[in-house]
């Protein structure tokens, strides 16, 4: 039996110079928490590959799922694939606007 995803206790989205804090859905990744937050942060493919939903963790972690986009410096500096990212537990603050 798997165990279901611990969603984090909260997540805040910065974008736009907006701040919004919302509590995620297990198993949602922070493109789908931001858009369930009625947010319009940036994507494309949904895959992985291409880099548009870039944000910066300054706060808490995520694991993606898919990282075919960004490099090993880039990830140890808290950038992650938004639309791959699901959020591990414990508050998250991610910035899009950095």
């Amino acid at each position: 039996m798997t165990a279901e995803p611990v969603p984090a206790d909260e997540v805040t989205i910065l974008l736009d110079g907006a701040r919004t804090t919302i509590l995620p859905v297990a198993g949602d990744t922070l493109l789908e928490t931001a858009r369930r937050a009625g947010l319009t942060p940036p994507f494309a493919c949904e895959a992985g590959n291409c880099g548009t939903c870039i944000a910066k963790l300054s706060e808490g972690s995520a694991t993606m799922k898919v990282n075919d986009a960004l490099d090993d410096d880039e990830v140890e500096e808290g950038y992650v694939l938004t639309c791959q990212a699901i959020p591990d537990p414990g508050p998250l603050t991610v910035n899009y606007d950095d």
